[in-house]
């Protein structure tokens, strides 16, 4: 992994009782996801928040052929395994590992989170879904062990169908994830003040965990 590409925010890890890892959405940024920090209000926790080349993650729509996003999705996942076996080296487990991400990351958190199915710290998808087409099959082995899982999402998002939402929740709750959804009436393809103040209690938890 090339941690050069990766913009931190937070407590040095030396230091960190949590962190997370932020994934920004298409044509975005690093420095976008950073931008929330100060709104998560966690001073114990590191972020970490790497860039895609070329600012996105996969080239196509998340509901495309899982094959037409390849080897870019591919890249993208070895990317999370990468942070989060960094994080690892420096004494941050994925017990102690918030996956947060937005829009295109959101949906790549969320397929991480179900991939790779354990207990984490948490795992947030603000405005995204399981990434696939319809009819996807969502045979994703492991547990999630009761990890605190949060999924916002507009009732009218053109980018993510609602039925997706509720899919993606459905799936987590079956690999055991402790699964919150909120869907917005008529908000579009944005974060709320109300989705803040879910991922800032997955959070405040995640940090409350180390001292436990």
């Amino acid at each position: 992994m090339d941690r050069t590409s990766i913009a931190t925010a937070g407590m040095p890890l030396a230091h960190a009782k949590a962190a997370v890892i932020m994934l920004h959405g298409r044509g975005a940024s690093a420095g976008d996801m950073l931008s929330l920090v100060e709104l998560l209000g966690q001073p114990d926790m590191a972020y970490l928040a790497p860039q895609a080349p070329g600012a996105s993650w996969y080239p196509y729509s998340f509901l495309e052929p899982i094959a037409r996003n390849e080897p870019a999705l591919s890249q993208a996942l070895a990317t999370v395994d990468g942070v989060l076996a960094h994080l690892s080296e420096h004494g941050l487990p994925p017990d102690r590992v918030v996956l947060l991400g937005f829009s295109q990351g959101g949906c790549l958190a969320l397929e991480y989170t179900a991939r790779h199915a354990r207990r984490y710290g948490g795992a947030v998808g603000l405005s995204a879904g399981l990434i696939g087409p319809p009819g996807t099959p969502r045979n994703y082995a492991g547990t999630l062990a009761g990890t605190p899982v949060f999924i916002g999402c507009s009732d009218v998002d053109f980018h993510i169908p609602l039925a997706r939402v509720h899919e993606s929740t459905e799936v987590l709750r079956r690999l055991g994830g402790d699964v919150t959804e909120r869907i917005y009436p008529g908000l579009g393809h944005t974060i709320n003040d109300d989705e803040i103040a879910h991922v800032r209690r997955i959070l405040a938890a995640a940090v409350a965990a180390d001292a436990a």
